[in-house]
């Protein structure tokens, strides 16, 4: 599949600032993981052509595999399936996130590392972004992208490895609030875990820790809908600056996603994340549609929640924890922080996921 980079965009006085969004809408979409110790390299590839930030695993049988949403967009995935699965039906679970990032990153490690557990797992990349289809790009939606969580349950529910009735989901960073979302509306799935959550549609039009005034929230939308004339105008739409590239002074979360996005260790050219960028006005979906209101409703299906303890972002999974029902466990890791729970497999709580999954999907 062709793969689209956007350019930034030249005109200064159109440009909407990542400094600029960081302060007043988006609030860290920029850079939705990172790590400490990892899996493996960018580098591990071999002469089959892997080309994931971690290594390929001896236990797991792999698949590139595409499938359409609701909405017509193509999406590609990695299908990963024990080896020793011979002809039973298996539970399966779809993956997604983190917000920026493709299946090669940190979705693809958690589905490899669950299928060695007995799952069948699909990492996919969302509309817009990666090797899925959708135009323009490097786009995102809280209702497509919330949609595609569903396409890949209808997908994985058609593999004739599957128990369609055995489905889970796991959400990574941003992609753990779209995750929820969908299985407050989708009953098919019976089970779902989200890992260092990130609330997108709360930390876009009210920052961290709900900090944006009125006033920079009216500035920020003024910005971003005056944008859409530009672009109607030029016809593409204007991109932010290239992400996670450090100027200095960045806080300590930034630099955490730097040494993932853009080094060896989790480098990967069609991640949003990795130098790349989100259109401009990529935020006014975000800003008035809240992913968290039907919350309740995932229950009486289980809710596993993950979080580090010295995370930036625990609030988030605090606050869903608060408003959920029962069944639900929130599952602080000790002396972790944001970015831990992305590649540093001593710390992500495997063991955790499989017994959950395990435990619901029986």
């Amino acid at each position: 599949m062709t793969e689209l980079t956007p350019k930034q965009d030249d005109r200064p006085a159109m440009r909407i600032g990542r400094r600029s969004l960081l302060q007043l809408t988006t609030a860290g979409i920029a850079a939705m993981g990172a790590a400490s110790l990892v899996a493996g390299p960018a580098a591990a590839q071999n002469a089959e052509g892997w080309e994931k930030t971690f290594p390929k695993s001896e236990k797991v049988d792999h698949e590139k595999v595409s499938f359409t949403n609701r909405y017509g967009i193509t999406l590609v995935g990695d299908l990963y399936l024990p080896k020793d699965r011979a002809d039973r039906r298996l539970p399966a679970l779809a993956v997604g996130g983190p917000f920026g990032a493709v299946k090669e990153q940190s979705s693809g490690l958690y589905a490899q590392a669950m299928a060695e557990r007995g799952f069948v797992a699909l990492a996919f990349d969302p509309s817009f972004t990666g090797e899925s289809g959708g135009t323009p790009r490097n786009l995102a939606s809280p209702d497509i992208n919330t949609e595609d969580f569903s396409a890949a349950v209808d997908f994985i529910g058609l593999r004739p490895e599957v128990d369609r009735e055995r489905i889970g989901i796991i959400g990574i960073c941003g992609w753990g609030g779209m995750a929820l979302n969908a299985v407050a509306v989708d009953k098919r799935v019976k089970a779902v875990a989200a890992s260092t959550m990130y609330d997108l549609s709360r930390v876009m039009p009210r920052g961290y820790n709900d900090s944006v005034t009125p006033e920079q929230r009216s500035q920020a939308l003024e910005q971003m809908s005056r944008q859409r004339w530009a672009d109607a105008e030029a016809g593409t739409p204007a991109y932010q600056a290239a992400y996670n590239e450090l100027k200095g002074g960045e806080a300590q979360f930034l630099v955490d996603y730097h040494d993932y996005y853009m080094t060896a260790r989790g480098y990967h050219p069609r991640a949003v994340n990795s130098g790349n960028a989100w259109t401009q006005t990529m935020p006014l979906s975000f800003m008035n549609m809240q992913l968290m209101t039907y919350i309740a409703e995932i229950s009486p299906r289980p809710l596993l929640l993950i979080h580090g303890e010295n995370a930036h972002s625990r609030y988030f999974s605090e606050t869903v924890y608060a408003a959920a029902a029962e069944p639900k466990e929130l599952m602080i890791v000790p002396g972790a922080n944001h970015v831990d729970l992305y590649d540093k497999v001593d710390v992500i709580p495997f063991d955790k996921l499989q017994s959950f999954f395990n435990r619901h999907l029986a």
